[in-house]
């Protein structure tokens, strides 16, 4: 006989329900067993339970059951256009969803081992061997991976890299090379040769001339915020420095004008918690400095990146993704799956009246894609005509507002299309 009581009324999403449980002798010495079961699916909940046995052979016990009712999660595909932490590869997910469980079948999560454990020395290894091996960067580079995000990088790089007596250059060509600019100073001489913050950052500068005293030249590749990317880098027997947080790994390139690059990891090769550095090993150690321990590259070169205690997870995410663009075929790869949604994108927003780009066709980025209505009265209309397409992450940056969709390697083709049929469907209905 079964006893049903209903705490629902209190609790909506837990009830319980008691029984005597017989147990049999196959089960006798059973204790402490949890099975899980699903019983339906109904509408828009999912019921499952589980039970807890603890018997004995000599009388009946009761087993206590207890099922949650949760609602099901909105089935429809959801289009990721964040720009950051941003879309995944689906593949990378699972992966790592299961080492979460259990990493290489050793009975313990990944969030459980030792940064120092056999086990994550191999994934380190990999993870930077795959860095080198996708950009082609020789063993006269130190990689790293890193705490404290991109800015982190802002003043670690002058700190290393630029002695009080030297000059570094910057181009100023959007929010995140403003804010690097503005540590450089602390620790060096600085001369901002170029900017396009007079024109709100809508093209790269361009027509510069780059001092030949210089230690280094600072740019930032791609701009997240204002949507323009350098597709050409500058040419100078300078050293470059580049912020390529955001189009990292997105196409090919020759690392031999370089004397450091560094990354966010969150938009095309991880989840957010770890930064690549890729730096030059004769730019380091050239001049005295006191640095602090921690923010030194030449400790964690000379530790692996395991000076202190590395970010676990998100570099074995990285790892995930790296192998992933690896094995699509490599960066030749993403150029051109990546070129193919520009061009998609971009031809519907200059074909189509209701919207308009925000940066010079020459200089749009293809990894942020900045956009416009031109009847600012219809741009809720759109967002939730986005949204019910299951469109995510579509409204610009708090500071440039407007539209921006986000193209990051991992997203399919196929939401750059569900994109543009908005477009197209919303400008056919608000004519």
């Amino acid at each position: 006989m079964w006893l049903f009581f209903y705490p629902h009324l209190l609790f909506p999403r837990l009830f319980f329900i008691l029984r005597p449980c017989f147990p049999s002798k196959a089960a006798a010495n059973v204790k402490g067993f949890l099975i899980p079961r699903n019983i339906f699916s109904k509408k828009n909940y999912f019921f499952s339970f589980r039970f807890h046995i603890t018997s004995s052979i000599q009388k009946p016990n009761f087993a206590l059951y207890f099922a949650t009712i949760t609602k099901k999660h909105n089935l429809m595909k959801k289009h990721n256009f964040n720009a950051g932490p941003a879309v995944l590869p689906a593949s990378v997910l699972e992966k790592a969803a299961q080492a979460v469980q259990d990493i290489n079948g050793i009975g313990l999560s990944l969030l459980e081992i030792s940064h120092r454990s056999p086990e994550f020395s191999a994934i380190m290894d990999k993870t930077v061997q795959l860095v080198r091996d996708l950009m082609h960067v020789d063993e006269g580079y130190e990689v790293l991976f890193l705490t404290g995000g991109a800015s982190s990088q802002f003043f670690m790089v002058p700190l290393n890299l630029l002695g009080p007596d030297e000059k570094a250059c910057y181009i100023d060509s959007g929010a995140w090379s403003s804010k690097a600019i503005k540590e450089t100073g602390r620790y060096g001489k600085l001369e901002v040769i170029a900017s396009s913050k007079p024109d709100g950052y809508t093209h790269i500068p361009k027509n510069y001339s780059i001092p030949t005293d210089a230690k280094y030249l600072h740019f930032t590749s791609n701009n997240t915020i204002y949507g323009t990317q350098f597709h050409a880098f500058p040419e100078t027997a300078v050293p470059l420095v580049a912020d390529m947080s955001s189009d990292i790994m997105s196409r090919p390139v020759d690392v031999r004008p370089f004397g450091l690059i560094y990354a966010g990891a969150q938009k095309n090769i991880g989840p957010a918690g770890t930064t690549l550095v890729i730096v030059r090993k004769d730019m380091l150690g050239t001049f005295e400095r006191d640095i602090p321990s921690m923010l030194d590259y030449r400790n964690h070169a000379s530790n692996n990146s395991l000076y202190n205690t590395a970010p676990v997870f998100p570099i074995f995410v990285s790892m995930l993704t790296l192998q992933w663009i690896q094995d699509l075929g490599g960066l030749e790869a993403m150029e051109q799956r990546n070129r193919a949604k520009q061009e998609l994108l971009y031809r519907e927003i200059d074909s189509n009246p209701l919207f308009k780009g925000r940066c010079v066709p020459e200089d749009r980025s293809w990894m942020n894609v900045t956009f416009e209505v031109t009847r600012p009265e219809l741009e809720g209309d759109f967002l939730k005509a986005c949204k019910d397409a299951g469109i995510e992450g579509i409204k610009g940056h708090r500071s440039a507002g407007g539209f921006r969709a986000s193209l990051y390697n991992a997203l399919p083709q196929e939401s750059v299309q569900v994109l543009v049929d908005v477009m197209r469907h919303f400008s056919a209905i608000n004519q």
